[in-house]
């Protein structure tokens, strides 16, 4: 069955759903509503059926798939209102204000008997991709600390983003994203989270935070967001008992650095450097180092469109399946109440 899709919200988002979603076999942009109305004249210009009712647009019958690509405040209505109008329902990240109005979108799919779920799109980037990738194949051995961050230079948050209101905020807008692809790299417990949430340049939103989350397997994750950063630290860095591996970009520029010699096999002398005698940071001879390069990856963010058109058919599970969802958002919860009492939150 093809995906006729509805977006709700016709702002950047719902633009770029209508751009790039009809590039998936299967899946046609159908209709678009919108509380602004030059928003909705626009989809009309570009062939589309444009609605300023909200009941009108759920009552289209060509529309069996809705895109909801809104502001987060409003998302567990519409998402409820479109599964009760017998919808599935994609939702823009994050996926609501809060646990229990997940539920709610959950239970009215499971009702209704329709699709849920949620555009995790970074799950297909290719640092992403690639990080995980050598992680499960165990390139640098056992892995013990993760870090997954992204840093910006711009500051200013503009739109609705920048109100708390409206669930603005990094850890909400970009934090969702890294939390979601630490936990779909690992699947164990999440223990502990600790987190802090700066005002920098915004003062009615974070823009900036630091979240560290601890597994019952040893793993410690850090994820850090900052829009005032005016240089970056590497995209990734992990570290593993036989080496390390970083990642600089998006693009997934870096490497792997392992060790071919254990430490007690080239010497305990004591080394001279510029910071003072050492012999526990002496660096290692490139002898004993070899260097490698990342895995190849060549994801294809399409896959997202492609699953949910053929979990529709039966003919898939999802991939971005509801209980990822809520797990992702209990981390978010907890790093709000660290923030809030300085603490960490056992989980």
């Amino acid at each position: 069955m093809p995906i006729k899709l509805g977006i709700i919200g016709y702002g950047g988002m719902g633009g770029w759903h209508r751009k790039n979603a009809p590039k998936v076999d299967g899946v046609d942009v159908v209709a678009v509503y919108d509380i602004d109305h030059s928003r909705v004249e626009a989809a009309k210009e570009e062939g589309l059926k444009g609605y300023d009712s909200l009941d009108d647009f759920l009552n289209d019958k060509e529309i069996n798939t809705v895109l909801i690509a809104t502001p987060n405040h409003v998302h567990k209505e519409l998402a409820v209102a479109s599964a009760n109008a017998g919808k599935n329902v994609i939702v823009e990240k994050p996926v609501a204000m809060s646990m229990q109005e997940i539920d709610e979108m959950i239970d009215a799919s499971k009702k209704n008997n329709v699709v849920f779920t949620v555009h995790q799109n970074r799950r297909w980037d290719k640092d992403y991709c690639k990080v995980k990738k050598a992680v499960e194949d165990g390139l640098i051995g056992k892995v013990y600390t993760i870090e997954n961050r992204v840093h910006g230079s711009g500051g200013i948050i503009h739109g609705w983003r920048n109100k708390k209101e409206y669930g603005g905020g990094m850890l909400l807008d970009w934090g969702v994203h890294l939390i979601d692809q630490i936990l779909y790299m690992i699947p164990n417990k999440v223990v502990s989270v600790y987190a802090e949430l700066f005002s920098v340049i915004n003062p009615e939103v974070d823009d900036y935070f630091k979240l560290l989350m601890k597994f019952d397997n040893g793993i410690s994750a850090q994820v850090e967001v900052g829009t005032f950063c005016l240089r970056s630290l590497p995209r990734w860095f992990v570290g593993g008992n036989n080496g390390t591996l970083v990642v600089d970009d998006f693009e997934g520029h870096g490497g792997i650095t392992k060790i071919n010699n254990l430490a007690d096999e080239f010497g305990s002398e004591i080394v001279e450097t510029s910071a003072g005698p050492t012999r526990t940071f002496a660096p290692r001879p490139d002898e004993v180092k070899e260097e490698i390069e990342l895995p190849d990856a060549n994801p294809q963010w399409t896959d997202f469109y492609a699953n949910v058109r053929d979990v529709i058919d039966g003919k898939a599970e999802l991939i971005v399946k509801p209980e990822e969802v809520k797990r992702a958002y209990s981390i978010i919860e907890a790093a709000f109440k660290s923030n809030e009492t300085g603490k960490s939150v056992e989980l």
